[in-house]
């Protein structure tokens, strides 16, 4: 006799819009593993069809959200759920929105999961209102957290013994390849992978392309990810006054093969974010299956991927002139290519496959 599935609501994103979150709502969504191990319905907490879109205030994003809220009000009220996993955001006037899907769930007494793909609250730790909704959002709830570098953000309101630890994982599309036939010499080409978003790093990796360029080096540097707060115009106007319209190209939003082709023709893979919501940096695993070096910034829990001197660098936020040297140093040196490169694969084999995620996402589940 087949044994009764626990009975789970997952509240989450999906895409479209491609970002983080949305990226791990459809692995989860996908996960055959998850569906045979538990009874999921899944309700998609987007509101938002376009990346620039998100945070934006319309009068078509309040009948979706309406109609997502009466949908896990049904639910609650005529089907039996034994846990409601929710995804939330946990800043900005996101908080509110989901704070609303709490309070509904909260209302139905059921075992709540947190699966948290942002951060922020520690600074908003002054607002007594928002300590409020916090203080009741964590009450209670077992909380997931993509690093424990993270947990300090949320301290305050979850206590160590209701945590679990849950990183990132991606599939892994290169089973086998050769990392010595992509170094090249006297010639680096890197790769930026995310969206146009200023804080993500754009124009402080375009400052230095130019210390690159008057340093006499032979590099092609490429932007792949959707417009966001940097539109292409002011992204090539950018380049332009820069004197980068040889060296810099910005090749729009590109997905599978010819993402796969991009990462296969990359040597180095730079992602300088100070994004205050960072926490975890998907694009930098992709950058580790393809086994390209990386350089990138001790934001969120990026320090968990890229170990500095192993396979990348970690440098200052906003430093140009540092993200610089540190690229010379791999042309330079087309050894530490490769073998950053080699530490990187074999890191994330070890650590960040998708099927490392599932099993520990279902473990998590099981036992929260």
């Amino acid at each position: 006799m087949a044994l009764n599935k626990e009975k789970i609501l997952f509240i989450l994103h999906l895409p479209p819009p491609i970002h983080g979150a949305a990226f791990v709502g459809k692995q989860i969504s996908n996960s055959n593993k998850i569906k045979e191990k538990f009874n999921c319905t899944f309700i998609n907490l987007s509101t938002s069809s376009e990346l620039s879109n998100i945070g934006k205030v319309s009068a078509g994003k309040f009948i979706v959200y309406f109609k997502i809220l009466f949908k896990i009000f049904k639910i609650l009220l005529f089907q039996k759920v034994d846990k409601v996993y929710l995804a939330p955001t946990v800043s900005k006037g996101g908080f509110y929105k989901d704070y609303v899907v709490y309070f509904l769930v909260f209302l139905f007494r059921k075992k709540r999961v947190n699966h948290l793909h942002n951060k922020g609250i520690s600074k908003r730790e002054k607002n007594g209102f928002l300590n409020f909704l916090y203080a009741s959002f964590f009450k209670n709830a077992k909380v997931i957290l993509l690093s424990q570098k993270l947990y300090k953000d949320v301290s305050k309101f979850v206590r160590t013994e209701n945590t679990f630890i849950c990183p990132n994982g991606i599939k892994d599309e290169m089973k086998s390849f050769d990392l010595k036939k992509r170094v090249k010499k006297n010639s680096l080409n890197l790769l930026f992978l995310s969206n146009l978003i200023e804080s993500k790093g754009v124009f402080v990796l375009l400052e230095a392309c130019k210390e690159l360029l008057n340093k006499n080096i032979n590099f092609i540097c490429s932007f792949v990810g959707a417009e966001a707060d940097i539109s292409k115009h002011i992204f090539n106007k950018k380049v332009k006054e820069l004197g980068l319209k040889k060296n810099v190209f910005y090749l729009g939003k590109k997905y599978g093969d010819e993402k796969k082709e991009i990462f296969l023709n990359t040597d180095l893979f730079v992602f300088p974010t100070y994004y205050h919501n960072e926490t975890f940096g998907m694009v930098n695993l992709e950058a580790m299956m393809y086994g390209l070096p990386i350089i990138s910034t001790d934001e969120g829990g990026i320090t968990d991927i890229v170990e500095n001197n192993f396979n990348g660098f970690i440098i200052p936020k906003k430093n140009s002139k540092e993200l610089a040297d540190r690229i010379i140093d791999f042309y330079n040196n087309p050894k530490l290519i490769e073998e950053f490169g080699k530490n990187g694969r074999e890191k994330f084999l070890k650590e960040y496959t998708y099927e490392k995620f599932e099993n520990n996402l279902i473990n998590i589940l099981s036992k929260a």
